[in-house]
């Protein structure tokens, strides 16, 4: 689908796209990803396609508006009709447990007409009156372009939550002196000594194209460790391991990725995968060596991987990814990240379809608990 609307300055043209069908307009897609009001590593083709080409996913379809004079892309979001809880579906900006972020690619330069565009197209290329963005931060500026677009679209939120995260700067400072301090501060570093004894200890990090072997290290560490025993590793199915070592190839040659590693005698022991796009890194991946818990390799590689971060004065902030209430990273990333699932609709069907998606929401949370409660019980 193509549709040009032309009495707008510039000439704007809406189209919905297969993401596997876009190789032709990678680089328009990729200039969007670097010049987006917020990054989002998993909107990119980078990331998307190899995703797409390997995970079994329903139909997803690409939402662009761009220049219908140069062809910029202005705005675009992968878009897919899933259920908001136990029934209600809506078009929703493809957020999954892989890439939790559905903030939508939006040009920092252009224009509420651009925001509203995209909407419709999302709504039209799922088939839904009612458009849902999970996981979207909501102090960010895309959220506010979301909020403000269009007074005809009305909205409202669902699945209100918070995850670690950490700022940059003396903000940042602050808040890694608070998590690395005191009692904690005095253990970790006794930790460490305790692991030199065993040989010799370095903290490092991979970037480039030299990630590429070291995420076969990482494959190889994860699949070791209780990942592995679940089934849940990446390397432990086909296709995880193929989109994942196809992702990490394609962003190790643009830069995107960065590996961070604590290694004993020259073998990883903990390994943290972190996506980087334009000003904000995204913690992706963790693993680490279980002979080695007593020494919280995890720890040490989390707060390694926030020390870097605040070195980089080219960053804004980092992302944990982590689930909220995540035992390990929170007590280290002292910010938090508030989310939710933005609801939006403009017509009189997408508002019925908010009102009943609040239900169906609290409803699923409501049976989550239940099922919880009962098996508790039965344990």
């Amino acid at each position: 689908m193509n549709r040009v609307v032309p009495a707008l300055a510039p000439p704007l043209e809406a189209a919905i796209v297969s993401p596997l069908s876009a190789a032709g307009d990678v680089p328009a897609w990729r200039a969007l990803t670097t010049n987006s009001t917020d990054p989002n590593p998993f909107f990119g083709p980078d990331f998307l396609m190899p995703f797409l080409e390997n995970m079994r996913q329903p139909p997803v379809r690409l939402a662009v508006v761009r220049n219908a004079s140069t062809g910029t892309w202005l705005a675009a979001a992968p878009v897919g009709r899933r259920r908001l809880g136990l029934a209600v579906p809506a078009a929703t900006s493809w957020a999954t447990e892989y890439s939790p972020l559905g903030s939508p690619l939006i040009h920092r330069d252009t224009n509420n007409q651009v925001v509203g565009l995209l909407l419709d197209t999302m709504s039209e290329a799922a088939g839904s009156p009612l458009v849902a963005f999970p996981y979207l931060p909501l102090d960010s500026s895309t959220a506010a372009r979301l909020l403000t677009t269009d007074l005809t679209w009305r909205w409202s939120l669902a699945h209100e939550a918070s995850r670690a995260a950490h700022s940059a700067g003396a903000h940042g400072e602050a808040q890694f002196a608070e998590a690395f301090s005191g009692k904690k501060r005095k253990e970790l570093m006794r930790q460490m000594r305790r692991l030199a004894d065993l040989g010799e200890i370095e903290l490092s990090s991979t970037q480039g194209k030299a990630g590429v072997p070291a995420f076969e290290c990482f494959l190889e560490l994860e699949a070791r460790g209780w990942k592995g025993r679940s089934g849940t590793a990446l390397k432990m199915r086909r296709e995880t391991e193929d989109f994942a070592r196809q992702m990490i190839a394609t962003r190790a040659a643009h830069g995107g990725i960065r590996i961070d590693q604590l290694l004993l005698d020259g073998r990883p022991i903990a390994m943290l995968v972190l996506l980087r796009e334009g000003s904000r890194i995204f913690s992706w991946k963790i693993a680490y060596d279980e002979a080695f818990s007593k020494y919280s390799p995890g720890t040490q590689i989390a707060l390694y991987a926030m020390e870097k971060n605040l070195r980089d004065d080219e960053l804004t902030g980092a992302d944990s990814l982590a689930v909220p209430g995540h035992h390990m990273i929170e007590p280290l990333w002292r910010g938090r990240l508030p989310t939710a699932t933005l609801l939006l609709s403009k017509s009189r069907s997408g508002h019925f379809l908010m009102k009943a998606g609040q239900m169906d929401v609290d409803l699923e949370k409501s049976a989550r608990a239940a099922a919880r409660r009962w098996l508790k019980r039965k344990d």
